[in-house]
């Protein structure tokens, strides 16, 4: 179950329909799942609209032990222009040389392009080693995006990933930020935050500031990150993104993480609104506590929405017990 459906309601601000990155217009995400017992990992892809043209965009490194191609070129131009893609470590550059190759299929005198693809350490579950992910992969997961509720938990890149003392994976969640985000010249008429997660670290699960501990405890798998992707519809320019991004890294705070040397933390954030000028730095405040709500939601989702596997070697990482957070929303 997603975490409201077990009684626990993070945050003050309202959702979007449906409670996830895809409440922002235009933000499309498709996934492919590979689940075949030693195997255990796949392909999220986070399709913007009209990415090609360029999209105001930031990085955020909370930590920066991890592999986010393309990531120095959105920091230095500010811009990103293509899909945003997240699979096991491993596998991040052959998923980014299939993602070349569709963007290059669609776009036949382009002769640069900067694929965006993230990140995390799925190896605890999966045989990393294999690199198991092919072009067909990562082309299904971009030509089945869609408008829908994305599917969370055990999918996608969250296939093989574990946070918290427990089995992850994908998690979404959004917010809306009201009329009256002062622009110049002008009043902008509120939009939509919306965040998608890949949870894979270490800590202790805290839900709404009470920590909960596996009943079964045993050491963290090695190679713990997370990747985390904010879109919003709000006219926030490419500094003002930056500042967004790290409040998402923030987040992770709020739901136990230790902030491990050995984690790879980054958020990616990006906005479909091109408008100048863009809202003013006041008016950031609401921006930042729908960014904080929503990546603390989306995070709690990846958990509630993950089911315990058996994966790799036999290891095993159990999914948190229901019980366990509905005694939190007593």
């Amino acid at each position: 179950m997603r975490i409201r459906e077990l009684g626990v309601v993070p945050g003050v601000l309202p959702t979007g329909p449906l409670n996830a990155i895809t409440d922002v217009p235009g933000v499309l995400v498709g996934q492919t799942t590979l689940a075949t017992g030693e195997l255990n990992t796949g392909v999220t892809a986070i399709v913007p609209p009209d990415f090609a043209a360029g999209l105001p965009a930031a990085v955020a490194v909370g930590n920066g032990y991890g592999k986010l191609v393309g990531s120095t070129q959105v920091d230095e131009l500010g811009v990103v222009e293509t899909p945003i893609l997240l699979t096991g470590t491993l596998s991040v550059f052959r998923v980014a040389d299939a993602l070349l190759s569709w963007l290059l299929e669609r776009n036949p005198t382009a002769t640069s392009l900067n694929p965006v693809v993230g990140e995390t350490n799925d190896g605890y579950l999966s045989d990393i080693r294999s690199r198991p992910i092919t072009p067909d992969h990562v082309f299904a997961a971009l030509d089945s995006a869609s408008a829908d509720l994305p599917a969370e938990g055990n999918v996608g890149a969250g296939t093989g990933t574990t946070a918290l003392g427990f089995k992850a994976g994908i998690g979404t969640s959004s917010r809306r930020v009201g009329d009256g985000a002062a622009v110049e010249g002008g009043a902008a008429s509120g939009g939509t935050v919306g965040v998608l997660v890949q949870a894979n670290f270490s800590g202790t699960l805290t839900v709404l500031g009470t920590p909960i501990k596996p009943p079964v405890e045993k050491p963290a798998p090695e190679g713990n990150s997370c990747m985390i992707v904010v879109a919003t519809d709000l006219p926030v320019d490419a500094r003002q993104l930056g500042r967004v991004a790290r409040r998402a890294v923030f987040a992770m705070g709020r739901v136990g993480s230790d902030f491990s040397p050995g984690s790879g933390d980054y958020a990616i954030a990006f906005s479909t609104n091109r408008a100048v000028p863009p809202i003013r730095d006041k008016a950031l405040k609401d921006v930042f506590y729908a960014t904080t709500e929503a990546t603390e939601e989306a995070l709690l989702n990846s958990l509630t929405m993950a089911t315990t596997v058996t994966g790799y070697n036999g290891n095993t990482q159990y999914a948190v017990p229901e019980e366990l957070i509905r005694s939190t929303a007593r």
